[in-house]
Order: structure tokens, then C-alpha cells, then sequence
């Protein structure tokens, strides 16, 4: 005490959140400002000063003397380094004083005091023994941390110390108090309750340490992998908020805004964000919110698309090269390339492709995407239930994300993209909302340029965007969206189009995946055309690319263990021991019909097929019996077949008695269901055939509907149908007249071979099928004028 020569006043210095105990040094770091002040303070007073801490819970400000604690330290700094950000103090903590006036010095305060020292009232082998226990304890909590090279320092400067004052003082700035809790260790004068208060605080930290020592353990050894990354992600997260400049990432924002070309409307609320974000304590939970809105909205493309110019010849070479066959549907895509050439490639219509699975819909449009340069987004509708899926979710609720459309537009990193939306047809509503109708903003020209999304919560331009739908079906498509789409249809593929889609492109990738090439396997074409005939039911081509893997997998086998020769030719007879026993049955036309049977003609989704009906007169009571798993339509149609042939045929055929005879009708495949407008001529022709007892020639087949009145009216699937006929042997087909310009659709070495009969009333189809030639009824020859005239008159 006599080696301190201080003034009886000095500045008072607070320290907000430390206490400071007496008989040890410490350095401090103390921001550049409040360091500068400090130290400019203490200057005229040889450097001395009273350091006390505030009390418990009062914020840091201009304090008054109630916010100070009266007991405290002298101090005096010793050296004083100024650093790039803060002061770097070196402190000798000399004596507790306990303040008796404080006394206002601008904002600043200064003291009167006088020094309290340690009341010594324990003798020296009890401060000897103390000290040893002292020195065990922190042993034992050193002892955690034995790998620590400044643990075994600080170690040896405890151990070196001879004086408990001091020993107590060095360890003090490492326990684990609370500041009321440090104030009143500083405030204890007596050494033996200081020294027992402190004996015991060490205990408790050592055994608390050890607890949680071993709990760590416990839980190390528990912890799989996953849990452990995700421990350090989460401290990793935490290291690096605590290390950023929080300032920098404000500021990050604020030039990414003015980066993104935003409109100004989405600027200003974007800017309105991160000042919502500043204002953001350092725990905030809405913190992690308000950045991934801002980082969505940074991320998303705002400015105005490069305008490119389209190579329209480019364009339908790449199409001719990537898809063999689907002449109109490329046509029209050309078209409408050409459209938005002429437009300086502004979108106004959404194209809706609709055709049987695997006949390409999704691959022309990452080749329209490819044609034009663009970004490819593509995502999938099919099972989707959920309005928010497509227009997001809002922000308020826990895990809440864009919709699909603003996440493609994110991930295009571009405003014009190709956006292809697959399966459009398989969305579904439930109590979640109907995403049809969520679609029905963003694929209208009209609107679609304001898309508002429920996360976004900002108009966003999608006008420029090639949208590209897919479906298999129209009848799944809410007839408010499809009225919003230009409908290109794509028709199932003919085994002459699959021979060649095989040959140019499927080959070579099945090869690519089964690590071959074409040195090393070669089809035969007879192979190919069989696998497509024999092996394979389909409207697309993914079944014949899954039979030539499957070719190509065995084939594979034997080539690595040496079996074959090099290049291993697969052919025709090889392949019922490759691929087995003929999946596909092809119904041939026979050689000879017996009066009531009947070729006709279906369509189904993978393709055409010819239909055999039969027809059965028997004893009865003119009721007419329909077996074969037929639908309503056909069922009428079978109707209205028996009373046409009674009323036109009745007066010709005396000997025929309708009432006293039951009409059996058969289709044959009774397991799958038939249905649809195309059957009635057929049906018709059976039971002429049947009451007339003539033959119908097997090499004949038809297809068309027909009225009451006995007109013949047109149907759909005249490619498919004919395609069928054509395999199946057939040399002459009827069709309703209004069906001979489909014709134009059928490959030209098909109707090359083939015969076609167009027939206008069901009198032409009897004159056609069974020879006999009828007189039109009166009403089929007047015109609907004559007869409003006539009964007028």
C-alpha cells in the first residue's frame, strides 16, 4: 500500500459487464474510441483510475451515480498500444477501494475514495493448506483439457504463486459467476469467508465440468454420423454469423437489388425488407425469413431477355435430326418459330402437345429449347394436388417455399426460357385448392405477365416465357385451361416410323448404356421389324427401346465372357431364345368369312386393330343380345343397325321373320372393353350379311358411324385404323366419304397397296359389302330446303 502514490481523486472507469479483482495484471481490449478517452483520462492522474462494474440489468448509456456499484478497484495502466480496430490495455489491478463521492465531470464521472483491503484473519499454514487445495482442484478441471498447451501454462503460473491473495486473484477471471455474483466476491473483505466462498465455487465448477464431460460422451458415442454433421453445420452456421460483418451483408443486399434490374415497385419493397432485416437483434427467428425472401428475390431474373435472332432452317434441321416421322407437328412448330421471329421472339401462345406416352412430347421440347438457344426448365404436374405447389406458399407459415413456376424461373437464371410442363392432364384437386385453375393465370397470355405468387407477394413477368405442355389425354384438362393452349396433336407411330426411330436412334443409346458399340453388336433389320411386330404394343417407343436393352444386355454377357465372335449380328431367329415366346398377337384376315361375320375396324391408345363381328339368327321373340364387353354407344349402334336393316331390307325379304327370331351379336376379346362411334357400319354389314346369307370377303374391312335416317358419318383414327388394316392383310377398306382426306396422313406406300371405298349412305355399304343395290328412301334424296318448303306448303 505504501508503493501507491495516487491522487485522492480519480476518474472513475465503468466497465459494464467485468469486475475486476485486485493483486493480479490483465490486459484488456477496448474499442478504439473508448480506449482513446480512457486513456486520455487517466494521463494527468500518473495513469492511475477506479475501476467499477454497473449493476445487473442497467443498459449501457450515460450512467447516473444509483446505475454505479460504491466498491470497486484501483487500477493503473501501465502500457497502452493502439491497434487497427481497438486499444490494447495493460491493467495492474492494485487495491479494492469503496467510493465515497462521486463527483460529475461532463459526462463522466470522478471519485473521492479510500482503499479496503483483505482482512487477514487466517493464519498462514491455513493459507498454506488452502492454497494446495486450490491448486488440486483447478488440476483436476485442467486435467479436461490436458491437451491444451496454454493449460499446462497456466498451470505452472499458479503453482508458482506463494500468496493465496494472489492465487485467488489469477483464477478468478476463469470462473463461471454471474456479475452480482463477481461483485460480491470483490466486496467480501474478510480472507477466510473469501477463501471458503472460493474453495466452494471451484468445487461445483469441477464437478459441473466433469458432468458435462461425461455427458458429451455419452452423447459422442450415441450420435450416428448424420447427427453429428448436422451438429458441426449448425456450429459452423453459428461460427461464421458471429465472424461476418453484418454490415457487409446489408450492404451486399442493397447493391445486389440495385444489380438485378428490378421494376421499381419490387425495389422498393425489396429495400423495405433489409431495413426490416437491420433491424434484426442478433437471435432474431425472423432473420433466416427475411434473408431467404431477399435471396429469392436477388436470384430470380428481372431484366430485360437478349433478344435472339431464330434460325428458322437450323431450327427444322435440328428437328429433322433428333425426331424421325411427326412431319405436322414439326410443320406447325416451325410455324410458330417463324411467328416469333417475326414478333422479335415476344411469346403470345402456349403449345399444349397431346399424344400417347413415349411418342416424344417432352424431348421436342428440349429441342425447341435447343433450336431457339434457351434455358430447358421442365417440371412435372402428374399427382400434383396442391394449389401452393403452384403458386407457392406465403410466408408466414414454418418451411414455406415458391411455387414450382418461380423456382423453374430461379433455376433458368433467365426471363425467356422453354418451361415444359409435364403431364398437365394428371393435376388433381383435393381440399388443398385445384392447381388447374392456379394454372390458369400463368398460361394466359393476357395475364400471365403480372403472376403473382403467394411467397413472392410481387408481380412477376412471365409474358416472355415459351411455355410447352404435355398430356396424353385432353379429357383430364379442365376445358378453362385447354381454351388457353393451341393443341398440336401427336399421333401414335407407324412400324415403318418405329423401324427408323430404332435404326437412328434408339440403337445407338441402348448401346451407350449397355457400354457397347457398334463394332461390337449389329441388328439385323428383319430382327428390328419383328421386335417391333411381335414384341412389342405400344404408341411411343420406350416397350421396343426396353426389348432392344434387353437384347442388348444379353448380348453383352456373351461378348465379355467370349462366346461370340466380334461383331455379334443379331437376327430375326435368334430372338425367341433372347426375348421368349411372341408377346403380340396380330389378328390376320382370314380366308373365307361365313354369312354374319364382319371385319371392322377399332382404334385404341397404342395403335389401330381390326375387329371381327359375328352375328347369330336363332328361335325367339325378335329380342336382340349383345355379348363382347361393348359400351352404350356401340350398343346403340348395334340398335339402330337392326332397324335399318328391317326397314330397309324387310320388303325385299318376305321370308324373313324378325319377330319370331332372336339377334345374337358377338365382338370377340370379351375381356377388354369396347366402345366408341366407329362400329356401326360393321355391325350393320353383319346383320345384312346374316339375314341375306351372303359372304362378306375376308379382304374387306370398314369402319364408320351411321343414323337413323341411314346416313354414314365420319370417324377419328383413320391412320391407326388403316395402318392395322394393312398389317393385317387387308386389300380394300370402306370409309364414310367425309374420312378420305385423312388418307392423306397414311404413309403413300400403305394406300399404294390398298383400296379405299368411300360410302355415303348405308344403301352404298350394302351395294359394297353384300352386292345387293337398294333405292335411296325419298327423305335421303331432298335436301333440308325441300323439305321446309314442302311442309310450309
Amino acid at each position: 500500500m505504501n508503493k501507491i502514490n495516487a491522487n485522492e481523486e480519480l476518474s472513475v472507469l465503468v466497465l459494464p459487464d467485468m469486475v475486476l479483482l485486485h493483486e493480479t495484471n490483465m490486459n484488456l481490449k477496448i474499442g478504439k474510441k473508448n480506449g482513446s478517452e480512457i486513456y486520455n483520462r487517466v494521463k494527468n492522474d500518473d495513469y492511475y483510475g477506479i475501476a467499477v462494474a454497473s449493476k445487473e440489468g442497467v443498459p449501457a448509456r450515460f450512467y447516473s451515480e444509483s446505475d454505479l456499484h460504491r466498491v470497486g478497484t484501483l487500477i493503473r495502466i501501465e502500457n497502452a498500444t493502439e491497434m487497427r480496430d481497438f486499444y490494447h490495455l495493460k491493467v495492474e489491478i492494485l487495491e479494492r477501494v469503496q467510493i465515497d463521492e462521486f463527483i460529475q465531470n461532463g459526462i463522466n464521472y470522478r471519485a473521492k475514495y479510500q482503499l479496503i483491503p483483505d482482512i487477514i484473519d487466517l493464519d498462514q499454514e491455513n493459507q498454506d493448506e488452502i492454497m494446495r487445495h486450490a491448486r488440486y482442484l483447478v488440476s483436476e478441471i485442467s486435467e479436461n483439457f490436458k491437451d491444451s498447451q496454454d493449460s499446462k501454462a497456466y498451470m505452472d503460473q499458479i503453482n508458482k504463486l506463494d500468496d493465496l491473495g494472489k492465487v485467488i486473484a489469477n483464477i478468478f477471471p476463469y470462473m463461471r459467476l454471474t456479475l452480482k455474483e463477481k461483485q460480491d466476491f470483490l466486496e467480501t473483505r474478510s480472507l477466510k469467508e473469501k477463501s471458503l466462498k472460493f474453495l466452494d465455487i471451484l468445487v461445483e465448477q469441477k464437478e459441473s465440468i466433469q458432468f458435462q464431460m461425461e455427458m458429451a460422451a455419452k452423447l459422442n458415442e450415441e450420435m450416428n454420423k448424420k447427427h453429428r454433421e448436422n451438429m458441426l453445420k449448425e456450429q459452423l452456421r453459428v461460427i461464421q454469423d458471429e465472424l461476418s460483418d453484418s454490415e457487409g451483408h446489408k450492404k451486399d443486399y442493397r447493391e445486389l437489388i440495385e444489380e438485378s434490374q428490378m421494376p421499381e415497385e419490387v425495389r422498393k419493397i425489396a429495400l423495405e425488407e433489409v431495413n426490416k432485416l437491420e433491424r434484426q437483434g442478433p437471435n432474431s427467428a425472423e432473420e433466416n425469413v427475411i434473408r431467404n425472401y431477399l435471396d429469392l428475390l436477388v436470384a430470380l431474373p428481372w431484366g430485360e431477355s437478349q433478344i435472339k435472332d431464330i434460325d428458322i432452317e437450323a431450327a427444322r434441321n435440328l428437328l429433322n435430326e433428333q425426331h424421325y416421322g411427326l412431319d405436322k407437328v414439326k410443320d406447325r412448330i416451325i410455324q410458330h418459330l417463324t411467328v416469333m421471329k417475326l414478333k422479335q421472339n415476344k411469346q403470345g401462345s402456349i403449345l399444349l402437345l397431346v399424344g400417347p406416352p413415349g411418342t416424344g412430347k417432352t424431348s421436342l421440347g428440349r429441342s425447341i429449347a435447343e433450336a431457339l438457344e434457351r434455358e430447358y426448365v421442365r417440371i412435372s404436374l402428374g399427382g400434383v394436388k396442391d394449389e401452393s405447389e403452384i403458386r407457392g406458399h406465403r410466408r408466414t407459415y414454418v418451411g414455406a417455399l415458391p411455387g414450382r413456376i418461380i423456382q423453374g424461373m430461379k433455376r433458368a437464371g433467365e426471363k425467356n426460357p422453354v418451361f415444359i410442363l409435364d403431364e398437365v392432364d394428371k393435376l388433381m384437386a383435393s381440399y388443398s385448392g385445384d392447381p388447374a385453375s392456379a394454372l390458369l393465370e400463368v398460361l394466359d397470355p393476357e395475364q400471365n405477365h403480372t403472376f403473382s405468387d403467394h411467397y413472392l407477394e410481387v408481380p412477376y413477368d412471365l409474358s416472355d416465357v415459351f411455355f410447352i405442355a404435355t398430356a396424353n389425354s385432353l379429357k383430364g384438362i379442365p376445358a378453362p385451361l385447354r381454351d388457353r393452349m393451341e393443341i398440336i396433336e401427336i399421333g401414335s407411330y407407324t412400324s415403318h416410323e418405329k423401324f427408323h426411330i430404332a435404326k437412328r436412334h434408339l440403337i445407338a443409346e441402348v448401346l451407350e448404356d449397355s457400354g457397347l458399340d457398334e463394332t461390337q453388336i449389329v441388328f439385323e433389320d428383319e430382327a428390328i421389324k419383328t421386335i417391333i411386330e411381335k414384341y412389342t404394343r405400344e404408341a411411343g417407343v420406350r416397350g421396343l427401346k426396353r426389348q432392344l436393352a434387353t437384347v442388348a444386355r444379353v448380348a453383352s454377357e456373351k461378348i465379355v465372357l467370349g462366346k461370340v465372335d466380334l461383331p455379334y449380328t443379331i437376327k430375326e431367329d435368334m430372338l425367341y431364345d433372347i426375348l421368349g415366346h411372341e408377346l403380340i398377337q396380330i389378328n390376320l384376315a382370314g380366308k373365307r368369312n361365313p354369312p354374319g361375320v364382319v371385319t371392322g375396324l377399332a382404334w385404341t391408345p397404342v395403335g389401330g386393330d381390326i375387329l371381327f363381328i359375328e352375328g347369330a339368327f336363332m328361335p325367339g321373340t325378335g329380342k336382340l343380345m349383345l355379348t363382347g364387353q361393348l359400351g352404350d354407344v356401340m350398343k346403340e349402334s348395334a340398335k339402330i343397325s337392326q332397324s335399318l336393316i328391317r326397314s330397309r331390307l324387310a320388303f325385299n325379304l318376305k321370308k324373313t321373320e324378325f319377330d319370331k327370331k332372336d339377334l345374337h351379336i358377338h365382338v370377340p376379346s370379351g375381356a377388354i372393353p369396347k366402345d366408341g362411334p366407329s362400329a356401326g357400319v360393321a355391325l350393320l354389314t353383319t346383320i345384312a350379311s346374316l339375314v341375306t346369307g351372303h359372304e362378306v370377303d375376308p379382304k374387306l374391312a370398314m369402319t364408320g358411324e351411321i343414323s337413323l335416317r341411314g346416313a354414314v358419318l365420319p370417324v377419328g383414327g383413320i391412320k391407326e385404323k388403316v395402318l392395322a388394316a394393312h398389317r393385317a392383310g387387308i386389300k380394300r377398306v370402306i370409309l364414310p366419304k367425309e374420312n378420305m382426306k385423312d388418307l392423306d396422313d397414311v404413309p403413300d406406300d400403305v394406300k399404294d397397296e390398298m383400296e379405299f371405298i368411300p360410302v355415303e349412305t348405308v344403301e352404298d355399304v350394302i351395294k359394297e359389302t353384300i352386292g345387293i343395290e337398294l333405292p335411296k328412301p325419298l327423305m335421303m334424296e331432298m335436301s333440308p330446303d325441300s323439305l321446309t318448303g314442302g311442309a310450309g306448303a
